[in-house]
């Protein structure tokens, strides 16, 4: 297009050549025009130049008038020029070309073939620098395409690795629940354990005070009988040495036999008494190596009888008070040797406490580097402190009530604050006493005594917290100016939906993270952040859903209901189903009876452990993309028609953990065999009686197994009578729990 651009020039630089030589002949001159035209310079290639050293080009006018006559003799190398021109004055009528000079006409000089070469090289300069130009632009343009796609990928990375950071600790959650279920389980068990102990140590006790009783008593029975025997003995010997004489000697001698056998029987029955004693005796040993301290006291014995008796049973050891003191002597070593290795490892930290003393500190402060910490230091006040270096302050655990409009004046610096766990109140915080910290970034105020937000916080605060402290309001001003606030909990406090202005949330465009657990809300708040990712509302009075309350936080990705009141007939079918980026929603230990219809979409995780559900509708989980992953139905009333052939339509490709634990389950329910990408299944305290060979375990598919762990434990399965095909998918065998098992 360029070149015929080049070509048609230059036919009508011709045709202005031709023309002007055709006219200065024909024209007379006169002396006037040659002595203006001398005046003026001229170029190379018949333009005029200006007074600046510009030339101007000629201007044309076309005129109708008669033909002109066309010299042969004229311009005879021009013959493409005249051809053209008769042509032209063949087919229309004919027009005079008279050229209007701005200036006097003046013969023109026809371009060289290397002008026009020149001419040609810079229009085709000028076409390679366009396509450069548009080459560049294209390759910017790729190459800002490319960077959208690498941050979008690498936000996507991030998602998916905050996704799946969540879903661990989601898992770890539930696993610290069962944890704690099975260690209060284990700890009621071990309880009742120590129980039968007890009862069985009394039931112990008091078999052996009888059994001291009962030796003790026939002791004093064979006291007794020895003590008759005896007295029988010296009676028939004072009345044999009265009768002596009158007696005769066979008589004496029978005495004598009687009296010997009497006295092997006193032998007898001593030795009988001795064993008894030593019987006793190790008795109380043995009940003396358990707690001394919570021996009963013996019953009291009965009045010795002087000279007849034996000698009474020993007591407990006289030296227990002796080995009492020597073991809390020994126990006093100890406590001073561990108070001395104390002195020894804080010897530096002391030291530090009292050049910090020497400075000013108050008692019980040390500092590090930038860190000054003055936790559990029985403090009253706010210190006055002066070192503008410092960073970060904590003055946890004391007995703060105010803070004075100066106490930042010489820490201007600092970027965290934590004032956990003392006396603040709303009115003991003086007028912009936070407004100073230009560096602030985080601020602790849990367990303190606040009834409002603290106002005219610093708009560099990224991170909140006000947990567990009288927070009954929060007006549309509460958290004006803090857009840059990331991290917000308000959890333990007064708050419900009445009290919490629609706007207060209007001024934190960046806030990601919201804990709103433990107040007073029957209803989710209205005017969320838009930009908001995880919302927790644990333990409220939350009772119902509404179908625009999520309709601004489409970035939402978690959500946290447990411990509250819903059930599936008050959550709105249009609540969150169209939510593209919520992955992961906690409704256990609320009123539901169903599995909720109308979840959202892009549902992975979802809990609903302690409910009361009853059922599993089928096609609840069929609409969702890319598929449900973690299901907990753990602690519900699922019976054996409770799960549908549909129940877990949907879930065949996607599902990765599934727990059914702790309900109500007659069999394995329908549809686990053909989740293909299973890794662990929870049956586990149910009421399974048998398990088919096709329950679990899909015999028709040959994909690679993924199947990691099957609980089957505390159910009514005989082990003798399942099948060894039941468990072909599982990896590995020792990974399949079925003992122990529930008796009939």
């Amino acid at each position: 297009m360029r070149w015929w651009l080049v070509v048609a020039t230059l036919l009508l630089l011709l045709v202005v050549v031709t023309v002007s030589d055709t006219q200065a002949r024909q024209r007379p001159r006169n002396h006037d025009s040659e002595t203006r035209r001398g005046k003026r310079k001229r170029d190379g290639q018949g333009h005029v130049r200006t007074r600046a050293g510009h030339s101007r080009p000629l201007k044309i006018r076309l005129i109708p008038g008669p033909s002109i006559p066309v010299d042969p003799g004229v311009n005879q190398g021009n013959t493409l020029f005249l051809d053209s021109y008769k042509s032209i004055h063949e087919q229309k009528s004919s027009y005079n070309v008279i050229p209007v000079p701005i200036y006097p006409p003046e013969p023109v000089t026809p371009l060289t073939q290397e002008e026009i070469q020149r001419i040609l090289w810079r229009e085709e300069e000028e076409h390679r620098e366009e396509e450069e130009r548009l080459r560049k632009k294209d390759e910017a343009r790729r190459q800002k395409r490319k960077q959208r796609k690498e941050k979008a990928e690498k936000q996507r990375q991030i998602v998916e690795e905050r996704r799946r950071a969540e879903e661990e600790a989601l898992r770890l959650q539930v696993e610290r629940e069962e944890e704690e279920w099975r260690r209060h389980l284990e700890e009621e068990e071990e309880r009742k354990r120590q129980e039968e102990k007890r009862r069985q140590d009394e039931e112990d006790r008091r078999q052996k005070e009888a059994a001291e009783r009962e030796a003790r008593e026939r002791e004093r029975r064979l006291e007794e009988e020895r003590w008759r025997q005896e007295e029988m003995l010296r009676e028939q010997l004072l009345a044999l040495g009265e009768e002596e004489e009158e007696e005769p000697q066979e008589e004496v001698e029978d005495l004598q036999e009687r009296v010997e056998e009497l006295q092997e029987k006193v032998e007898e029955l001593q030795e009988e008494v001795e064993e008894a004693q030593e019987e006793v005796e190790e008795e109380e040993e043995v009940w003396l190596r358990g707690d001394v301290f919570e021996m009963l006291p013996k019953e009291p014995e009965e009045p010795e009888e002087p000279d007849l008796l034996p000698t009474p049973i020993p007591r407990p050891p006289a030296a227990t008070e002796y080995e009492l003191k020597e073991v809390e002597a020994e126990v006093e070593e100890v406590e001073e040797a561990e108070e001395e290795e104390e002195e020894e490892e804080e010897g530096e930290e002391r030291k530090v406490v009292i050049v910090e003393s020497s400075r000013g500190l108050p008692p019980g402060c040390s500092i590090s580097d930038v860190t000054l910490t003055c936790d559990n230091a029985k403090l009253t006040y706010f210190p006055p402190l002066s070192i503008p270096e410092l960073k970060s302050l904590s003055l946890e655990g004391n007995t703060i009530s105010s803070i004075p409009a100066e106490a930042f004046n010489g820490i201007p610096n600092l970027e965290w604050i934590n004032l956990k766990k003392n006396k603040l109140t709303s009115a003991g915080i003086g007028a912009k006493a936070f407004k100073g910290l230009k560096m602030l970034r985080r601020l602790y105020l849990d367990g303190n005594l606040l009834e409002t937000v603290p106002a005219d916080l610093p708009p560099t605060l990224q991170e909140l917290k006000i947990n567990e402290n009288r927070l009954t309001e929060m007006d549309k001003n509460s958290f004006q100016d803090l857009s840059s606030l990331v991290i917000l909990e308000l959890e333990g406090n007064l708050l419900s939906e009445g009290n919490v202005n629609p706007l207060a949330f209007a001024p934190l465009h960046q806030l990601s993270y919201l804990r709103l657990g433990r107040n007073h809300f029957r209803t989710i708040p209205q005017g969320l952040p838009p930009a908001l990712l995880e919302l927790y509302l644990e333990n409220n009075l939350i009772e119902e859903i509404s179908e625009t309350v999520f309709n601004q936080t489409h970035s939402l990705n978690i959500i946290s209901l447990r411990h509250n009141r819903l059930d599936e007939t008050r959550i709105a079918p249009l609540a969150w189903i169209n939510h593209r980026n919520l992955e992961s929603i906690d409704l256990s230990h609320n009123d539901l009876y169903l599995v909720p219809s109308y979840l959202p979409r892009s549902l992975v995780h979802l809990v609903l452990v302690g409910n009361k559900i009853e059922r599993i509708p089928g096609f609840v989980f069929a609409h969702m993309e890319p598929g449900l992953e973690y299901l907990y139905l753990s602690y519900n009333k699922l019976d054996g028609e409770a799960i549908e052939p549909e129940s877990f339509f949907g879930t065949y490709q996607s599902m990765v953990e599934l727990c059914l634990d702790h309900n109500q389950l007659v069999s394995v329910p329908s549809g686990i065999n053909e989740m293909t990408n299973l890794h662990f299944l929870r049956l586990n305290d149910n009421k399974i009686r048998s398990i088919s060979d096709e329950g679990i375990c899909d015999p028709n598919y040959s994909g690679d197994s993924t199947l990691v762990a099957v609980r089957l434990e505390n159910n009514y399965i005989d082990p003798q009578k399942v099948s060894p095909t039941a468990f072909s998918c599982v990896r590995s065998s020792s990974s399949v729990v079925i003992k122990p098992q529930k008796t009939k």
